[in-house]
């Protein structure tokens, strides 16, 4: 289906919150207005039934996209009279997008029939449905294997802009590639074009775009068991060893995680190779390949690029804190408490890195 022209989907966005409400029809006093060019007026200020909002529409539902208008609305929020709810509508709001807008304590819709509206004596929800604007096609994503080079470069020092020529350098891309990578998290609002050079805009945004689109499973996991009394000493074990055997590896997930802020304890250990584990490494690790029950995934990646930033953390190689963050997505046991407190260490609100 095609996103509709911003009047229609404006006064399609303002009909759903008075369908959600109950009211037979929108309030004779509704504006519905153009955008003025300095960007300092709301799309929509109107009644549904003893409720008032101003909406604002945006044609895309991305993260830099959703991003971008919460700083806006932040500023916008201050002209709206007394009682007034703010409200953000886009075609489709994605999860990363929707946790973005929880944070900021903002409302929001969408005109795939997904809601969430919480302000004083008003709390809706109404997730689940599916992108009714998604285009046939997959389109080529900013972060596929090698062109998430670029996110994660950009995210270890969010802060210091990058000059694009450079990027493609400390990647190992061409040049060609990173214009492209870099052109998509433009348009996306995810990064902006400065004196000197590519800056990001908003380091959390950007990684929660990276995170939503991101899955464990597209790396080569062999699942297995290694007898041990727990999740440290077992990633020390197998540190050990496979340092012994010079065989290039980085913990990352939870035990990563772990290391680098010595929270959330774990019993699996993840740990990338950069090839394919042989039958005598196998053994000298005691590895016993089995899904059911495992506390050892070793991983083949599907991009060489997992490895950009390792460092020993207390003698054991760790993938880079963004990358342990990423990672946890798709892992059991306390991987959502892990990820929160690597974000809170290593992300603020905005630019800044810890």
């Amino acid at each position: 289906m095609q996103i509709p022209r911003e009047s229609i989907a404006i006064r399609q966005a303002a009909e759903r919150l008075v369908d959600i409400f109950g009211v037979s029809e929108l309030a004779e006093d509704t504006h519905i207005a153009e955008r003025s060019d300095d960007g300092g007026q709301w799309d929509a200020v109107f009644a549904a039934g003893s409720l008032f909002f101003g909406l604002e529409w945006r044609r895309s539902g991305s993260v830099g996209h959703v991003a971008t208008a919460i700083r806006q609305l932040g500023v916008l929020r201050d002209s709206l009279p007394q009682g007034v709810i703010p409200i953000l509508a886009v075609p489709y709001m994605g999860e990363a997008a929707q946790e973005l807008c929880a944070q900021a304590e903002l409302p929001w819709l969408d005109l795939s029939g997904n809601a969430r509206i919480i302000a004083p004596g008003i709390f809706y929800q109404n997730l689940g449905h599916p992108n009714r604007f998604r285009r046939p096609g997959r389109p080529e994503s900013a972060f596929g294997p090698k062109g998430a080079r670029i996110t994660r470069r950009l995210l270890m020092e969010p802060s210091m802009p990058v000059r694009q020529r450079a990027l493609a350098f400390g990647t190992g891309l061409d040049e060609g590639h990173t214009s492209r990578i870099v052109g998509k998290l433009l348009e996306a609002g995810l990064v902006e074009r400065r004196e000197d050079g590519i800056g990001v805009t908003d380091a959390y945004a950007l990684l929660a775009a990276w995170w939503d689109e991101y899955r464990f499973d597209r790396h080569h996991i062999i699942r297995g068991h290694i007898a041990s009394r727990g999740g440290d000493p077992l990633i020390q074990a197998i540190s050990e060893i496979l340092s012994r055997a010079e065989e290039p590896y980085a913990a990352t997930a939870l035990p990563a995680a772990w290391l680098w802020t010595r929270y959330a304890g774990f019993r699996l250990s993840t740990v990338y190779l950069s090839a394919f584990p042989s039958a005598r490494l196998k053994e000298e690790l005691g590895f016993r390949e089995e899904a059911r029950g495992a506390n050892t995934w070793l991983v083949v990646p599907n991009d060489e690029g997992v490895f950009d930033g390792a460092e020993l953390v207390d003698g054991i190689r760790c993938v880079h804190p963004v990358q342990a963050y990423i990672d946890l997505k798709d892992h059991p046991e306390r991987a959502s408490e892990a990820a929160e407190e690597l974000r809170r260490r290593f992300f603020l609100r905005g630019n800044d890195a810890l």
